[in-house]
């Protein structure tokens, strides 16, 4: 009897993943294109899931903004135009600007380690050409931020916003060049929230997602 083919490590990786995680990696990469229909029968045969489950992860997707019913039709992956992608990248600045705000007023010397550990380990990244690692650091960076805020309404409205466009993000964070521009953003936050100046972490956090807004904008030009 033939012995099982084992799997790769990135298809054990997708196999652990929820059926929601699966459905929204498929959305950012592109697997998933705008406006395609997601007929529940389908989605559970193509996932080993069944109707009730996927119907559970469609309602999840809804509710982040990445997929739409449409009376009559059913689901499908919800088009997030430039001009709507940027304005959700501004509006989560002012409120991520908040967080860092009220992060540099409560940050305690452990917490602060931790940020500095992230800023010295995404500068290894970006020195070794680690661009996944370097992104991964970042979402890392950013949830942390938001921990330290302890600011709930903020972070259920960066959550939903930061799910709306994250295709974006995701196409923005596949540029070579995306981690040299990002990374001194992000140290200039990390170091305002660890001294503690609550003002210059607003204005770093800011002058970072403004930066992502006009990045996004110019990569849909080229």
């Amino acid at each position: 009897m033939a012995s099982a083919t084992p799997s790769t490590p990135a298809r054990d990786i997708t196999q652990q993943l929820s059926l929601t995680d699966r459905l929204r990696q498929d959305i950012v990469t592109g697997n998933l294109v705008p406006h395609q229909r997601l007929i529940e029968s389908d989605v559970a045969e193509e996932h080993g899931a069944s109707r009730g489950e996927v119907r559970l992860a469609l309602n999840e997707l809804i509710t982040e903004g990445l997929v739409e019913r449409i009376p009559n039709r059913g689901a499908r992956v919800r088009k997030v135009s430039l001009e709507e992608a940027i304005e959700i990248t501004e509006v989560r600045a002012a409120v991520e600007s908040l967080c860092a705000r009220k992060a540099a007023e409560k940050i305690t010397n452990e917490q602060a380690n931790e940020l500095s550990d992230i800023g010295e380990a995404m500068q290894e990244a970006v020195g070794r050409g680690a661009r996944d690692e370097y992104s991964n650091l970042n979402r890392k960076l950013h949830t942390l931020i938001i921990e330290v805020a302890d600011q709930q309404t903020a972070a259920q409205t960066i959550a939903r916003l930061r799910g709306q466009a994250i295709r974006y993000h995701f196409q923005l964070s596949t540029q070579p060049d995306r981690p040299q521009v990002s990374l001194p953003q992000h140290l200039a936050i990390i170091e305002a929230i660890c001294a503690r100046n609550p003002g210059a972490a607003a204005a770093a956090m800011q002058e970072h997602l403004d930066s992502v807004a006009e990045a996004i904008e110019h990569a849909s030009k080229h």
